[in-house]
């Protein structure tokens, strides 16, 4: 059948045993060895329960551990539901119900959380530091992988809305791993560096391109530009998945040029500033802007190689096997240059969520993104469009002031929303977080806004907080910042 492939994690040790699969601080394992730890792993989660129609969450940070158990349950087909590390137990729990998640796999550090969740509904806690070997039992390990097979879940961030879950099969994140090396290459020399979370979809895919291409991670539990910038060095790292307060962080503190050997940091999750890119190039920083999200299976559009220099500041154009469109306000698609809402097409779009109806519009996903093609094809990402800012009529983009704020001295991180006015309909309002020993004051940013800013596009209120709320992909929160402003005009 066409829709199967074999086993992903078996076949990858049968193919290239000896081949270095993951290292993590002082760990390295082949593929023959992490099959063999993620065997012997699905036999004791067998031995608790776990079969391949269960739906297993993940409470737990990104090491080696939680890597065995993820591909421990893709050996007896079981579902990974991968739950966000930093929300409150309630959140947790609405997710877990949601998904009818009967066993929790997390660790000592999440075990007050574990514990709450415990006390309110009925689940099985497994503490992965912590296994009853004992329970081992023979795993019925699955041959064949069907490709419309759900492999993994992955809730969306809730920025708007209840939190739902994105269905993610084999074949999505198949078809995710060919598209992006069909536009970026490969080679066996390929190393990517993971310092993104796991439970997100740009950690996870990083995964699952590494059982099928063969290649592999370095594995960091989080982000430390410091360690980066060593590792690139010591473990000849080729390719790093970031988003953009990554990026900043990584090119501040680089001096020297990168290695010849580094071929592309992948950059996703929100719109970056054309200074901060050509920066990076001057450096000898390759960065291939892209564009994704979790139903999409990571990047759906990818700027190539062959035009990073003259696109500049382009998300690119779709991966091999998908299609994109930009639909205007009367639902026909528009001619280049218009402004419209993102939809895209593919064999790596998500077929639905969880328990809902789907998503889908005859196979289109409708994003909520706002942006245009250029003449010659090119996708340029402009906002979400829930972020739009309508003032006086205009169209005002929070992500195009946000660079502009993040360019200025002393300022380290910037995020922009509209807030109702009486006049305008809407007017921007910006949140600062300066550079430890900046003295820049509000005064001095409103001016500087003048020069590069339309009027209507300079905020009209700067409040200087400590940090800006982001999910675990690196996107602005602006909800809580929405929730903050009514709180204090309260």
């Amino acid at each position: 059948m066409t829709d199967m492939l074999p086993n992903l994690l078996k076949n990858r040790a049968y193919l290239t045993p000896n081949r270095e699969a993951i290292v993590y601080r002082n760990q390295r394992l082949s593929f023959r060895e992490l099959y063999e730890r993620a065997y012997q792993h699905a036999g004791i989660l067998a031995g608790y329960g776990v079969n391949e129609f269960e739906y297993v969450g993940f409470l737990v940070k990104s090491d080696i551990e939680t890597v065995i158990h993820l591909l421990a349950l893709q050996v007896i087909g079981a579902k990974a539901v991968l739950l966000n590390n930093r929300l409150t137990s309630s959140e947790l729990i609405y997710q877990i119900n949601d998904a009818k998640v009967k066993f929790l796999i997390t660790e000592q550090e999440f075990e007050e959380k574990g514990k709450s969740i415990e006390e309110e509904i009925s689940i099985t806690v497994i503490d992965k530091g912590k296994l009853d070997h004992s329970k081992y039992i023979q795993p019925m390990e699955i041959e064949q992988i069907d490709l419309n097979k759900v492999c993994s879940i992955m809730y969306t961030s809730g920025t708007t809305g209840a939190p739902k879950g994105v269905i993610q099969t084999y074949g999505n994140h198949w078809w995710s791993a060919v598209g992006n090396a069909l536009n970026a290459g490969l080679t066996e020399e390929d190393t990517w560096l993971c310092t993104v979370p796991l439970f997100h979809i740009s950690g996870y895919s990083i995964l699952m391109r590494s059982l099928i291409y063969g290649i592999k991670i370095v594995l960091h539990e989080h982000f430390d530009e410091n360690r980066i910038l060593d590792d690139i060095q010591m473990e000849k790292v080729t390719i790093m998945s970031v988003v953009t307060t990554m990026l900043q962080r990584i090119e501040g503190i680089s001096e020297a040029e990168f290695p010849h050997y580094f071929r592309y940091m992948l950059l996703g999750g929100g719109p970056v500033s054309v200074e901060l890119l050509t920066r990076c190039m001057k450096k000898g920083i390759p960065v291939y802007y892209s564009y994704g999200m979790t139903e999409t299976s990571s990047q759906i559009v990818t700027l190539s190689p062959d035009d990073s220099l003259k696109k500049i500041g382009s998300a690119g154009k779709p991966l091999f096997p998908a299609q994109l469109k930009i639909i205007g306000e009367t639902g026909e698609e528009v001619s280049a240059d218009e402004v419209g809402e993102i939809h895209v097409y593919g064999p790596n779009v998500s077929k639905g969520y969880l328990n809902r109806e789907s998503h889908l519009q005859s196979g289109w996903f409708c994003t909520g993104d706002i942006g245009y093609k250029d003449s010659e094809g090119f996708l340029y990402v402009l906002d979400r469009r829930a972020d739009l800012i309508i003032s006086g009529g205009e169209n005002v983009y929070p992500a195009e002031i946000e660079a502009v704020l993040s360019e200025m001295n002393g300022i380290k991180e910037a995020a922009v929303i509209g807030i109702s006015n009486k006049e305008w309909g809407q007017v921007p309002v910006a949140f600062i977080v300066k550079e430890t020993s900046s003295s820049i004051t509000k005064e001095d940013i409103s001016k500087s806004c003048e020069y590069y800013l339309a009027k209507f596009k300079i905020p009209k209120q700067i409040y200087f907080i400590p940090e800006i709320p982001r999910n675990a992909a690196g996107k602005i929160v602006r909800r809580t910042l929405r929730e903050w402003v009514k709180d204090n005009l309260d």
